[in-house]
């Protein structure tokens, strides 16, 4: 058994997890939002502060609330790519001090490969390989999961990503910060059918259309141009009908991709994860799309869709039972690679 406090402070959430091996013994996350909403969006100096404000008390509050003491930790965990590079310092910095303090092995996490992880927190029993669908406000990405630390990008998006998408969608809309629940909220009294919105493929050099890549930017300038057509012929604009069309539009794009991959890999299981993972919308239509082509889909609940330690956590115990360890003198990376995540541990 291995058991892993892990850190993540990459963003706007501040999270501290003990995972023993695929089971979560405590998990604490404080949001940011309220922080953040009066600005439209995260502000890294601030959250990086509200990181430093909080991180001490979550990890003691995780000890106490686990009932384990530091010689039952087997090592020290924290996210160290990608994000906002003042807000993962803070979380790595304090894991290092942790990990000499207490004698530990220390381990730097990739975000992306603890939202990959997460599924194993409801389906221990899940191993590769399988079909990875990273959906969140920074990323967009299909992952061919080929083997524990193994990646594969099969698409991704060419600008913005999905959260990204609903997040300026509801700036537009002037409907509040993040943008990602209040949509989703909306559109349960809306037509997704109300409006033809475009989906955004991306064209290939010698024609046709790449499988797996998707765009969002072409879909908020719709968005955009439909509301201003709308306000010129002095028409009501139906603000629950446009959103419902907009997040059908972005479930049905990134369902394609999804079974498509996973058909053309012979694939039998689609994970999601991330912010969107959460989505009603693309959580209709990508279990309906794999129950007609009798594939498995595998969301994770709720609170481990957003940014959380327990998904790195999980991460982390499956390289320290590997025998993963990480440099002390590891950094942190604003952007890195899934396919590099092996170069953030030494065997």
């Amino acid at each position: 058994m291995t058991t892993v406090l892990a850190i993540e402070t990459s963003c706007d959430e501040t999270a501290v997890a003990i995972i023993n091996n695929r089971q979560v013994c405590t998990s604490i996350v404080a949001s940011q939002i309220p922080v953040h909403q009066q600005y439209g969006g995260v502000v890294p100096e601030v959250a990086s502060r509200q990181h430093l404000e909080t991180l001490n008390y979550e990890i003691e509050q995780a000890i106490a609330s686990s009932d384990l003491n530091w010689s039952q930790i087997d090592g020290i965990a924290a996210t160290c790519a990608p994000g906002l590079v003042g807000a993962l310092l803070v979380g790595l910095t304090a894991a290092k001090t942790l990990a000499m303090v207490h004698e530990k092995p220390f381990l730097g996490v990739h975000h992306l490969e603890g939202h990959i992880c997460a599924t194993y927190l409801i389906e221990p029993n899940l191993n590769p390989p399988f079909l990875s669908l990273l959906v969140s406000g920074g990323h967009t990405s299909l992952i061919y999961v080929k083997d524990y630390g193994m990646y594969e990008t099969m698409g991704e998006t060419r600008d913005d990503a999905a959260g990204e998408a609903f997040d300026k969608v509801a700036r537009l809309l002037k409907l509040g910060y993040p943008g990602g629940p209040i949509i989703d909220q909306l559109s349960q009294t809306g037509d997704p059918q109300a409006f033809v919105l475009p989906e955004g493929k991306i064209s290939l050099p010698g024609g046709g259309y790449h499988p797996y890549d998707c765009s969002f930017s072409g879909l908020k300038t719709a968005v955009l141009r439909l509301v201003q057509q709308l306000e010129k012929e002095g028409k009501e604009v139906p603000i629950a009908d446009i959103v419902a069309s907009f997040q059908d539009t972005i479930a049905r794009s990134l369902t394609k991709r999804a079974i498509a991959c996973a058909l053309n890999y012979n694939l039998d299981t689609i994970t999601v994860g991330g912010g969107v993972a959460a989505n009603s919308g693309l959580r209709k239509h990508l279990q309906a799309a794999a129950n007609k082509y009798n594939l498995r889909v595998l969301f994770p609940p709720l609170k481990f869709c957003t940014d959380n330690a327990a998904m790195i956590g999980c991460a982390a115990a499956e390289h320290l039972s590997r025998g993963h360890r990480s440099s002390m003198t590891l950094g942190v990376h604003s952007r890195l690679s899934l396919n590099q995540v092996m170069k953030l541990y030494e065997n």
